[in-house]
């Protein structure tokens, strides 16, 4: 949920701003169900984009509905893809709730992405991913695991497995939402729920910084 109330409020700030931009946001919403139908441990699944998927850990389901709904997204061809989610305990022990996680496909953005964070007041982090990550992710059985089963920084690896279904051509920004919630507030905002990302994201659109090199 913590991930699109975040793109939801990023495109109710640009509507009320009326920024004379073409936006759509795309809500990636599921929910755990105990039941004959759900998915379990070991099923193969095929995503969107045509990839099996070893699924290992019915609780890292908010991967694969990305997964499928960055397939859907760069079909439209977008200039920016930026996808918010609350999506791994690992970033957290890696930045504790003070920062959030960021990865992206064009490495040459971490110094803009690292500014956005300063000066809107919502601090990122960039970490790297790459197809090497994916050695953690070999399977047997089909294209990729959805995770580890060592778990050993699944953040970097959960933002690799995304990337699989990311077209090249599509600049893309993952933000993996550790500081969403923090004890005290954070920055600007006075309570435990921070809204980590709104900030930031407009930051970035409002210096069309990654706007202006998106097709770079």
């Amino acid at each position: 949920m913590g991930g699109s109330a975040v793109a939801y409020g990023t495109l109710l700030a640009m509507s009320r701003m009326k920024l004379d931009l073409a936006v759509d946001c795309w809500m990636a919403i599921t929910e755990n169900r105990i039941g004959p139908q759900a998915y379990k441990s070991q099923d193969i699944l095929t995503a969107l984009n045509g990839k099996t998927i070893q699924s290992i850990h019915t609780d890292a389901e908010g991967r694969l509905v990305l997964a499928d709904t960055l397939t859907l997204a760069c079909r439209d061809e977008p200039g920016v893809i930026i996808d918010y989610a609350t999506l791994t305990g690992a970033c957290v022990a890696a930045v504790t709730t003070r920062y959030s996680g960021v990865f992206t496909n064009r490495p040459k953005w971490h110094p803009i992405l690292k500014r956005a964070g300063h000066d809107s007041g919502e601090r990122v982090w960039p970490f790297p991913i790459g197809k090497d990550f994916l050695e953690e992710l070999d399977s047997d059985t089909a294209d990729l695991k959805q995770c580890s089963p060592n778990g050993g920084g699944d953040h970097i690896l959960a933002a690799s497995f995304l990337q699989e279904f990311v077209d090249d051509k599509c600049a893309w920004v993952h933000v993996d939402l550790s500081s969403c919630c923090n004890k005290n507030g954070l920055g600007h905002i006075p309570t435990e729920i921070t809204g980590f990302g709104v900030r930031f994201s407009m930051n970035l659109v409002l210096n069309k910084d990654i706007l202006t090199i998106g097709s770079k």
